[in-house]
């Protein structure tokens, strides 16, 4: 198989409209979606939809950007995906990409976010060089505010989600621009 990313523990490869039934399988369980859409799982044809997009944005940005299966790499189970794609609301803007992730719960607290992470900003600023990287989450899911904190990445802002409109629940964003995370990889050689 040709890999897009590879870690230690996980490889990345495209997702696709034939990962249907694993997306449903990891969007049908209500913790999985709690800090997505407060608990409510997605339908075949939210899935179905997605992937289209998905397909579009791999296609668009010549498979630079967008959503990635992973795989673990000792066992070759699929463990959930990560997206690496320009905001939704500057959809071209490859300067300033999002990174995110969903695992399964059984892949849940140990590290794999974080490896995954790390793995896609060193391909954003070394290969991409892209200017910015951030990641947003729901204020109340401190673990992925951990993750953020782990792999470098700065608050910069607490906010009311379009997606959470006429609510009290607030995103945070995290963010680390190219030069500070340059500054960083230095100081540890």
């Amino acid at each position: 198989m040709n890999w897009f990313l590879r870690t230690k523990r996980m490889n990345f490869r495209e997702l696709s409209l034939k990962d249907e039934d694993l997306i449903y399988d990891l969007d049908s369980d209500p913790e999985v979606m709690k800090y997505i859409t407060l608990g409510v799982t997605s339908t075949r044809e939210d899935i179905q939809i997605a992937l289209k997009k998905t397909e579009e944005l791999f296609q668009k940005h010549e498979g630079r950007f967008g959503y990635w299966a992973v795989i673990d790499s000792y066992t070759s189970e699929f463990m959930g995906w990560f997206h690496f794609r320009p905001s939704k609301s500057d959809p071209d803007n490859i300067q300033r990409i999002e990174l995110g992730y969903r695992f399964k719960k059984k892949f849940w607290g140990q590290g794999f976010a974080t490896e995954g992470s790390m793995a896609f900003i060193e391909y954003g600023f070394k290969n991409l060089k892209v200017s910015e990287i951030y990641a947003i989450a729901l204020k109340d899911h401190t673990s992925s505010m951990r993750v953020m904190e782990k792999v470098g990445l700065k608050f910069v802002r607490e906010f009311i989600s379009p997606d959470f409109a006429g609510t009290t629940y607030l995103d945070v964003e995290y963010a680390i621009k190219r030069d500070d995370w340059l500054k960083v990889m230095k100081s540890n050689e």
